[in-house]
């Protein structure tokens, strides 16, 4: 099974946003909460996503504990370097715990430590990481040997997926993700399926 997860723009979330989540919903496997919004506002809108039919299985949290467990969710997610996802998943093995890498060290760190997944890139040019340098052919194939599930990110887009290298689990982005339909997700999809 390959993995589509969507994350969020870094903003306060609208209920145009609500909107499009729901919409988009059926066409991903996974949305991203990462905004700058307090713990609270953030809790009020998700509360009110999964009220309108939103799976909470679908839903992954931006490295805040307390708004897991205060919602009863199962998935979070960590920036690079941030130990504490090695100590929740200590703490709660039956939580999905991943992490955001850039480089083969936190890949094995991650392996090392039993986290569920990582995202891994950035894997094309992409306005997030202006003037960085995309990762090297070399460098996603020696991560590609680890043994966890490795979903790609960065630049990823219609134009980009078929240069996609083979063997990543899934795929994660914010600009497609977030301007798109679900007749866009879904074409992406098939040229996902049909290059993997």
């Amino acid at each position: 099974m390959y993995i589509f997860i969507a994350i969020t723009y870094y903003k306060e979330l609208s209920l145009q946003d609500l909107k499009h989540f729901m919409t988009i919903e059926p066409a991903i496997d996974g949305l991203l909460f990462r905004t700058p919004m307090s713990t609270l506002a953030l809790q009020r809108f998700i509360t009110r996503l999964i009220a309108v039919g939103f799976p909470k299985d679908k839903i992954m949290i931006h490295s805040n504990l307390n708004l897991l467990k205060a919602l009863n969710l199962q998935c979070i997610h960590f920036k690079e370097n941030d130990k504490r996802a090695f100590l929740i998943k200590q703490q709660y093995p039956e939580l999905i715990v991943g992490m955001s890498t850039h480089n083969i060290e936190m890949v094995k760190q991650c392996h090392a430590y039993q986290l569920d997944y990582v995202f891994f890139g950035h894997i094309f040019s992409t306005s997030s990481h202006p003037g960085e340098p995309p990762r090297t052919n070399q460098e996603i194939h020696d991560v590609l040997k680890i043994d966890m599930p490795i979903y790609a990110i960065g630049g990823i887009s219609p134009s980009t997926i078929s240069q996609l290298p083979t063997g990543f689990d899934g795929l994660c982005a914010i600009s497609f993700f977030m301007t798109s339909t679900v007749s866009d997700i879904n074409s992406l999809k098939r040229k996902w399926h049909s290059h993997a």
